[in-house]
């Protein structure tokens, strides 16, 4: 019999660098969707899928996240003082239970696998998630809540994936799926961002995995891999040898919201869905594609200037 997943870790530590310079000084985690920062967006999925505990994984210059949960007793007291009750009981509604979220350091950049390490003390024994913000997910129920149907029925290791170009395999942890098709298949390895020559697949890693407490111990263990950092897919590769994993294909859409495009689809998608302005946007978008003398297929009628580190 498995126990519910109460707790998901959320790494939070990272620069962001592809999205300067909108994340010199916000963090890329508060950058918005619409109406809601990134962030929110991660949390709400969890929450659909019953999780209570929340375990953000930050460093420097992160506490806008921490701020963002938080009561902000100005906003409490404008809106009181203007009568308008319907933000006000926006602000309550959105407010995390106390003690509900947990924010610990990671001192220093050395990996996912290390940032994830972090949560030891406050996971404990229990099975948990790990959602990666980078990655906004589309789908209804959501990821989370479709994976862990997949954990109570088969227990063991769960890896959201889906399917990406070859050209694009250089860029995720690609699995070794011995060439199932199927929607729920075993894992036999993992390696992360290959050429695609030494792809095994091109089922990639999507950014939510619902993992068993062992992995600390691997991650105790575990030497630097790719770019010198404690990589997650290493010690999940390790733990393979002593249990079960399962890749699971959401059904969905998932966005990076790491990289610019992503982004942008994004807000596209979440526009669209949205039921305050979800119509009034489409309208603007095809009349914007309608309207004479705009062309969406000319993307560089004006140079715009980029950031390079």
């Amino acid at each position: 019999m498995t126990h519910p997943i109460r707790k998901a870790v959320i790494p939070v530590a990272g620069l962001g660098t592809r999205m300067f310079p909108a994340s010199k000084s916000i963090p890329k985690e508060m950058l918005t969707i619409v109406d809601r920062p990134i962030i929110e967006w991660i949390v709400d999925e969890a929450r659909e899928a019953g999780i209570d505990q929340f375990i953000f994984i930050t460093s420097r210059n992160k506490s806008a996240i921490e701020d963002h949960f938080d009561t902000n007793l100005e906003l409490d007291q404008a809106f009181a003082r203007k009568g308008n009750l319907r933000l006000l009981e926006t602000l309550h509604d959105r407010l995390p239970a106390a003690g509900s979220m947990v924010f610990t350091r990671q001192q220093k950049p050395l990996g996912l696998g290390h940032a994830v390490w972090c949560a030891r003390h406050v996971v404990g024994g229990e099975a948990f998630a790990v959602l990666l913000p980078d990655m906004v997910m589309s789908a209804s129920p959501g990821c989370l809540a479709q994976m862990i149907a997949v954990y109570n029925e088969r227990s063991g290791n769960i890896v959201a994936t889906e399917m990406v170009p070859g050209s694009d395999v250089q860029n995720y942890g690609i699995l070794d799926l011995k060439g199932s098709q199927e929607q729920i298949s075993t894992i036999y390895g993992m390696i992360e961002k290959p050429d695609l020559a030494r792809a095994p697949s091109r089922a990639a890693i999507s950014g939510r995995y619902v993992l068993q407490p062992e992995i600390f111990d691997v991650l105790a263990r575990q030497r630097p891999g790719a770019g010198g950092e404690i990589q997650l897919t290493d010690a999940l590769t390790t733990l393979m040898q002593s249990q079960t994993f399962w890749a699971y294909r959401f059904e969905g859409r998932v966005y990076d919201c790491g990289s610019k495009l992503g982004y942008l689809m994004a807000n596209f998608d979440m526009g669209l869905k949205n039921l305050e302005v979800g119509d009034a946007f489409r309208a603007a978008v095809t009349d914007m594609i309608d309207r004479e003398g705009i062309d969406v297929n000319v993307v560089q009628s004006k140079p715009t200037r980029t950031f390079t580190q």
